[in-house]
């Protein structure tokens, strides 16, 4: 019998955690090509007759963005259209960019925002305010540092209508420019879109259910039943709970992959990256703690631990001169450190990223870890102003 702290038995377990990190990064390497495949959404003209089609836009100190955000908007193809935005009590000057960037356009309209009542967070109340000053029967919510393409909306209504759907959100491309945002947003971003089985959210008899809300689509019929935004008035993460509140309602819901219908840069500094994903994560775990614990165990074995062991075996056998794993072993481990690598690569050149950007991967995984441990443990965080306690408005 193999006993604890004999050879043997340091073999076996040893062994055994390198066989599991092979069988995982070489399925990974392996998949990442086909992720959304099934549901992939590609360019495609605006149905006919076309439904009006008003693209709400919650704004709060985005002078930075929403100029080129409302610019894009306003080139859809899509022929009936308004664009509504909602300056959130900004301080920056963001009202007077919108005007300037619509040149006069009479398609859009600004609108005045107002504090959120007690017990709603700033995003939903923003969007609430939208959908009851536009006059479309369907409404498109964007993010205000989204670029949508000319044909993302035309495309969204066809496979909205088509396919009998009372919401649509796509997952599109990220605008990554800084070091810090092409080494973390990437590791984070497909961890959550990883978790998202598109297979059963797209199932109308499943209750799973997900959107992203950089990118939402909704009949006005479907969203005044379920009251629109007053039924997720005070969550942190409005974009899932609304679907969910869909789904509970058996209003059939889509989510697609679909590159090139827009493009986001979420955030520019490292510090922002941090207090976003922070304030998000948990949530998204619906604040569970095992679960979140579980992906921070996850993500450390599998992603550091390999380098980790790598470095101790080489300090051990250069500084200390003990050989504590033979070439076999040694070899082993760098197969499984190139197929993360590989793995990082491939999803990189599936985004139309430079494969470069793989080499940040060790990194880019330590600070999600951190952000993950974070996220478990910060009770109070604050966005754009405004203070959430346990993913919801304080």
């Amino acid at each position: 019998m193999i006993r604890w702290g004999e050879p043997a038995f340091s073999a076996l377990l040893g062994g055994g955690y390198l066989a599991l990190m092979t069988l995982v990064w070489a399925g990974l390497a392996a998949g990442v090509g086909r992720w959304g495949e099934r549901w992939r959404l590609g360019p495609a003209s605006p149905p006919e007759p076309a439904p009006r089609l008003s693209i709400c836009i919650p704004a709060r100190n985005e002078a930075g963005n929403i100029g080129a955000c409302v610019r894009a908007a306003l080139a859809s193809d899509y022929p009936e259209l308004e664009v509504v935005v909602v300056d959130d009590r900004s301080e920056d000057g963001t009202a007077e960019e919108v005007r300037t960037a619509a040149a006069g356009d009479p398609r859009l309209r600004v609108v005045e925002g107002t504090e959120p009542p007690p017990g709603w967070a700033g995003k939903p109340w923003a969007c609430l305010r939208a959908a009851g000053e536009s006059n479309g029967e369907l409404l498109l919510f964007i993010d205000a540092d989204v670029r949508i393409a000319p044909w993302a909306a035309s495309a969204a209504v066809r496979r909205l209508t088509e396919g009998g759907l009372a919401m649509v959100s796509l997952f599109g491309d990220w605008d990554l420019r800084g070091f810090w945002e092409r080494a973390v947003v990437p590791v984070v971003g497909w961890f959550i879109r990883g978790a998202v089985d598109l297979d059963a959210v797209n199932d109308r008899g499943r209750p799973e259910a997900f959107a992203n809300g950089q990118f939402i689509l909704v009949t006005r019929e479907a969203y005044d039943a379920i009251d629109g935004h007053e039924a997720v008035a005070g969550e942190v993460l409005e974009d899932v709970r609304l679907a969910r509140a869909f789904k509970r309602r058996a209003l059939p819901t889509g989510l697609f992959r679909a590159p090139g219908a827009f493009s986001v840069r979420l955030y520019t500094s490292l510090r922002e990256i941090v207090a976003g994903y922070t304030k998000n994560l948990y949530e998204g775990m619906d604040r569970q703690p095992l679960l979140a614990a579980g992906a921070v165990l996850f993500v450390f074995t599998s992603t550091l631990l390999p380098y980790l062991i790598l470095l101790g075996v080489a300090v051990a056998r250069l500084a200390l001169g003990w050989h504590l794993a033979g070439p076999l072993w040694i070899g082993w481990l760098l197969v499984i450190i190139a197929m993360i690598h590989l793995f990082r690569w491939r999803l990189e050149r599936h985004d139309g990223r430079s494969g470069w950007h793989a080499l940040s991967h060790p990194l880019g995984n330590l600070i999600f870890c951190w952000i993950l441990l974070r996220s478990l443990m910060v009770v109070e965080s604050s966005w754009k102003g405004r203070r959430f306690v346990d993913g919801k408005a304080g």
